[in-house]
């Protein structure tokens, strides 16, 4: 193998046959191990190692699933997304899968293993933005968000109050914990901070999921983390509908940005699919502009929730009976 190659794969998902899978090649990466530590210093050489990458383009990767065999190409920015069909039903759960990078030779330059998550047939499934939705990120100001990123390392990152256990009950919602409602947590953040964000979530006890993130970045594009990939992030949810069809979703974001807009354009699309919409008012000059916009939805048949604490969020929950008042 080629020790200068790596690869990285990112959690997968799919139902009884059509799976997805995502993941970077690249000819360099640092290492990236996690100090967790308050020290300034300490974290933003660990964050700057995160995007010190360098992709390879238009490699040839290699899937194995359960013996069927997958090929696939890198795009200029050494991304690749698998997209297949399982020859036989795959029950729910996790199930592993090898990916391989290959030379002009067919030859092995790295190798990697993954999951693919197949949720279980619930009644709901749920999308939830990251940054000032669940994460306090400060976005919409770019000074705070980076220093929020700067200082803080993935176990002393915030949460907002209650956000825990209001998904905690929404993951069990009309199920049992052997068969928890599925997590799709898509954010603009890129696909650099992946681990970052897998870690923050469960050391905050979030329920688990599949990350969608946004296009990877060099160093040199550190400062404008966050800051671009809307209209990706709406095809991105837009694709988790359409490999769940028959699910009822349950989307979560803020008014900070662009989730209300992107929200109501799906709504637009597959009104049947989702359940309830509910924004976190963070930008009190958005709050009228943002009603507005949930009305629209709400004209659609699908409730809507425009909270600033999940306290109310949860209240909201009950009422609409999507959990219980256990």
């Amino acid at each position: 193998m080629n020790k200068s190659t790596s690869i990285k794969v990112y959690h997968g998902y799919g139902h009884t046959h059509n799976l997805v899978l995502y993941g970077h090649v690249f000819d360099f990466k640092a290492k990236t191990t996690q100090v967790y530590s308050n020290n300034f210093f300490v974290n933003i050489v660990h964050l700057l190692k995160l995007f010190r990458v360098k992709p390879a383009p238009y490699v040839k990767v290699r899937l194995d699933f359960k013996g069927q065999i997958v090929h696939q190409k890198t795009a200029y920015d050494g991304f690749f997304k698998f997209e297949w069909e399982a020859l036989e039903n795959v029950a729910a759960g996790w199930h592993e899968v090898k990916v391989e990078a290959l030379g002009e030779q067919e030859e092995v330059l790295a190798g990697t293993e993954g999951k693919v998550y197949v949720p279980h047939i619930t009644q709901y499934a749920f999308i939830s933005d990251i940054d000032d939705t669940v994460m306090i990120s400060h976005s919409a100001k770019i000074g705070r968000r980076l220093r929020e990123l700067f200082i803080k390392n993935p176990r002393t990152r915030k949460t907002f109050v209650d956000t825990r256990k209001h998904y905690g009950l929404l993951a069990l919602s009309h199920t049992d914990a052997e068969q928890p409602n599925p997590f799709f947590y898509v954010s603009s953040s890129e696909w650099n901070l992946y681990d970052y964000l897998v870690e923050t979530f469960r050391f905050n006890g979030l329920p688990e999921g599949a990350f969608l993130l946004n296009q990877i970045k060099g160093w040199t594009d550190l400062l404008k983390t966050g800051k671009t990939g809307h209209e990706g992030k709406l095809l991105r949810v837009r694709r988790i509908l359409d490999a769940f069809p028959n699910q009822k979703f349950v989307f979560f974001g803020d008014n900070s940005q662009k989730d209300p807009f992107i929200y109501a354009t799906i709504a637009e699309k597959y009104p049947q699919n989702i359940e309830a919409v509910y924004i976190r008012n963070i930008r009190k000059s958005r709050a009228a502009a943002t009603s507005e916009i949930l009305a629209k939805i709400e004209a659609k048949g699908i409730k809507t929730c425009l909270f600033k604490h999940s306290k109310e969020a949860i209240a909201h929950s009950k009422k609409i009976g999507l959990i219980g008042f256990s």
